[in-house]
């Protein structure tokens, strides 16, 4: 049966890159697999999962040692559960993310910023962009950074080819900026709460390794983006029947910002999920709106209000989002992983090359189970070298293929980015600041003596 999942895994896979090819949604195909892989797995949990393998915590717990039904009680309620709860979690917090960003946006709060960016020169925004989401996204995270430059992208760049580019960018910034910091990247948050790395260390070692994974692919996309910038970059879909003022644009950017910039302190300070405090935020601005909301005329209120940009939310992104994390979740649950994380400490005895395949994997199944075999692999020292190697790859290992990164699926679906564009325009040059930045850190390693 494990090779009946794989099978249905990888076609799913498949129709996800050939999207546009064969005119199906990604999303039907992520949720198919999603739920097709699960169920393959309970079919057969009596061999996957004999009741002598049910975890010793999950039988006290329940007080159902000898149960007949054991297994199929730990598949549900400590397996397929305990992933739907973590799925959940990204899930809320990915659709309050985008929530507070198209609410700045109906109030164009985002114009504010767009207006202020002077760049003449296509290329130059390209690196202001690409500088601003690197240093974003390890304060916030790269998922939210991602969700705001794109928006910011779609006020300054018109041309649909182009932006797909800033976009493809935007996502290796994203990846790169998460990698050097704890709060960055849901990858190195994992490694810094199993004490395995320490806050300023992981800053200190990987700062170089992923401004150079961002620099090389940035100094090549540089090259081929050419000419100067149109005089208007006022969005030509924006609205002119709103009749904000100044004050309301300015309030919802800094109110927005802010409550995007509040998340990590919430949960730094309450010990709290991340999605909670996204919750929070989203509920403040949107007590804030109706209040706001009466100062506006008729018009202008039934664009800018909460129901009204409810509606611009992408759900069949979520909807993806949903599907291949229950795709994933599956693999981990049924051992997949696992085993594969183990075959690769039997077969390769070098911490250096199982972090770079462990990177490389990551571009195509989930970072977060990877990370967490390999944590469940090594008994290591606090900050040594392999958990550092491990924290730079599964952080921006990911930026090799659209979807081997929550940054990159968020663009997915907000850009509509076709898989297999990605692969032909951005990915190769991923792949080279990748490996770029592992050499880096490498001989940064051996001049330190940690190596």
């Amino acid at each position: 049966m494990l090779t009946s999942i794989i099978v249905v895994f990888v076609l799913g896979y498949i129709a996800i890159a050939l999207e546009h090819q064969i005119h199906v949604n990604k999303a039907a195909s992520a949720l198919f697999i999603g739920a097709v892989c699960w169920t393959l797995y309970a079919l057969d949990v009596d061999q996957l999962v004999p009741i002598e393998k049910v975890p010793n915590w999950f039988s006290e717990k329940i007080g159902g040692e000898h149960s007949e039904h054991l297994n199929r009680e730990y598949l549900i309620e400590g397996q397929l559960f305990h992933s739907i709860s973590e799925i959940a979690q990204i899930l809320f917090f990915l659709m309050g993310a985008m929530t507070i960003v198209e609410l700045v946006d109906a109030h164009e709060g985002f114009t504010i910023v767009t207006s202020r960016i002077r760049a003449k020169k296509t290329v130059t925004l390209l690196w202001i962009v690409s500088w601003l989401t690197f240093f974003l996204s390890a304060v916030l995270d790269n998922l939210t950074t991602t969700i705001v430059m794109v928006s910011l992208l779609r006020k300054l760049v018109h041309e649909r080819e182009l932006r797909k580019l800033f976009v493809g960018i935007v996502v290796i910034a994203a990846n790169a900026g998460g990698a050097w910091s704890v709060i960055g990247d849901v990858t190195t948050t994992m490694l810094w709460v199993k004490h395995k790395i320490g806050t300023f260390e992981v800053s200190l070692q990987l700062f170089l390794a992923s401004v150079t994974c961002l620099l090389v692919p940035l100094l090549v996309l540089s090259r081929y983006i050419k000419g100067d910038l149109p005089l208007d970059n006022v969005s030509k879909h924006e609205s002119k029947e709103k009749n904000l003022q100044p004050w309301q644009q300015m309030l919802f950017l800094v109110l927005g910002l802010g409550g995007l910039l509040s998340v990590p302190i919430f949960k730094a300070y309450t010990h709290l999920p991340p999605f909670l405090g996204m919750i929070l935020a989203l509920s403040i601005l949107w007590l804030i709106s109706e209040i706001v909301g009466r100062t506006m005329d008729e018009v202008t209120r039934s664009s800018t209000g909460v129901l009204a940009v409810l509606k611009r939310v992408d759900m069949s992104s979520i909807l993806f989002f949903l599907g291949i994390l229950l795709a994933v979740s599956s693999l981990g649950a049924s051992g997949l992983l696992g085993n594969l994380a183990m075959q690769l400490d039997a077969v390769i005895p070098s911490y250096a090359i199982v972090a770079i395949v462990i990177g490389l994997v990551s571009a195509i199944v989930d970072n977060v189970p990877l990370v967490a075999a390999g944590i469940e692999m090594y008994t290591l020292p606090e900050n040594n070298v392999f958990w550092m190697m491990l924290a730079y790859c599964a952080g921006t290992g990911g930026s090799c293929l659209i979807i081997g990164s929550a940054a990159g699926v968020a663009a997915m679906g907000l850009e509509h980015i076709d898989f297999m564009w990605y692969l032909r325009k951005i990915a190769p040059w991923a792949l080279l600041g990748y490996f770029a930045g592992f050499i880096v850190y490498y001989i940064q390693a051996k001049l330190t003596g940690q190596l």
